[in-house]
């Protein structure tokens, strides 16, 4: 394949994107997967290619463009090389036309880039969020030190501040290594593995991973824990939780899985109220400090969406909390960078509930923010992260 031509095939792709995106249909990723599915004639390295060149236009663009060309071209507005392959050649992009649309560039649509300054992000801050992310593992201490494991890799790492965390150059196939089979190491983000630390899981306590999703958080707690005391690993969606048993099975961790009914939470887990001694709410969120892996997602946001995200963060706080026995503590996390899903839920959950304070996490990463804690890309190299530690007094 031609160098235009993968430009061609790029921008083919990034008008399935569009549309999907549009019409909140698949992500970006599953659409890059089904269409290169389809055309099984692309080679490996033309599909490593294409795909870069999308991610590339996503990345250029702050809003939903118009069109795949009109992504690309936005794309070719900084990047000479790339710019030169609209030459009309067979299979390649069209030459440019005079006044042709190019779609505008940013970090995010206005109203969302405003969202973020507001929520103390400035320019070169938001900037770092369309960056490409490493590769971080956790090594799972259940099985293996992070000494040992590094020493056992196939490639170069290096260690991260997160205790267990080791970091990877981004793209490393790190999924297909006999290590990663045998259960030694979780692909986790230095930045989650630093939530964990903070949460401060403790050998035989009773802890609840309240939206546990498919685990990964879990299966750090059960390391922190030694496999000891109870782990209840808890979702309403089945899909993601039925996935957890045999990752803890690989990792040779213990937890429960309870799958919850929205609004009837209480009801599933009636015999742990007021009896926990930690409780970690990982709430559902806009993802906006995922970016560098899901730039494609800020074109999905919508203002609604945020108070959507913000009503659904207030009551996990709340189911959370009844969980919680008097002395005991909750984290809340999300992986966000507004104010709305973070600083505000905190101030508006200790305004309706007097019996919990805020306590200043230990991280050795990040800032302040409201009264939690706050890791971003261009601060910290992690992805971004608002966190508040709880307690029941």
């Amino acid at each position: 394949m031609t160098p235009a031509a993968r430009v061609q095939s790029a921008i083919d792709l990034l008008d399935a994107v569009i549309a999907a995106a549009r019409s909140g249909g698949a992500s970006a990723d599953r659409v890059a997967a089904e269409w290169l599915r389809a055309r099984r004639f692309i080679g490996s390295k033309d599909r490593r290619a294409i795909r870069d060149l999308v991610w590339a236009a996503i990345r250029a663009c702050g809003d939903v463009p118009a069109s795949g060309r009109a992504a690309m071209l936005r794309a070719a507005a900084d990047d000479a090389a790339l710019a030169a392959l609209f030459d009309g050649s067979r299979y390649g992009p069209a030459a440019v036309q005079q006044g042709e649309p190019v779609a505008e560039g940013g970090v995010a649509p206005e109203w969302l880039a405003r969202a973020l300054a507001d929520s103390g992000l400035a320019e070169g801050e938001q900037r770092a969020l369309l960056g490409r992310a490493p590769l971080d593992i956790r090594a799972n201490t259940i099985k293996i030190t992070r000494d040992a494991l590094r020493a056992r890799l196939p490639v170069a790492v290096e260690p991260v501040v997160a205790r267990h965390g080791l970091r990877l150059e981004t793209g490393a196939a790190a999924e297909s290594w006999p290590e990663y089979a045998e259960g030694l190491f979780e692909v986790q983000d230095a930045g989650s593995q630093l939530t964990c630390e903070a949460f401060a899981a403790q050998p035989g306590e009773t802890v609840i991973d309240l939206c546990a999703g498919a685990g990964g958080k879990t299966l750090a707690l059960a390391a922190a824990m030694d496999n000891t005391g109870h782990l209840i690993a808890c979702d309403i969606d089945r899909t993601r939780l039925s996935r957890l048993p045999e990752r803890a099975a690989r990792a040779g961790a213990r937890a429960e899985t309870r799958l919850l009914d929205p609004g009837k939470e209480r009801v599933a887990l009636a015999d742990l109220l007021g009896r926990c001694d930690a409780v970690l709410v990982d709430a559902p969120c806009s993802g906006t400090g995922t970016w560098r892996r899901n730039p494609e997602a800020r074109w999905r946001l919508t203002p609604a969406a945020i108070q959507r995200y913000a009503a659904m963060q207030d009551n996990v706080l709340a189911v959370g909390a009844d969980l919680v026995a008097p002395g005991g503590r909750m984290l809340f996390i999300v992986c966000s960078l507004l104010d709305a899903e973070g600083a505000d839920r905190i101030e508006a959950f200790l305004k309706a509930r007097p019996d919990w304070v805020a306590v200043t996490p230990v991280c050795p990463l990040g800032r302040p923010r409201g009264q939690g804690w706050r890791l971003t890309p261009g601060h910290d190299a992690t992805d971004g992260f608002f966190f508040a530690s709880l307690r029941r007094v």
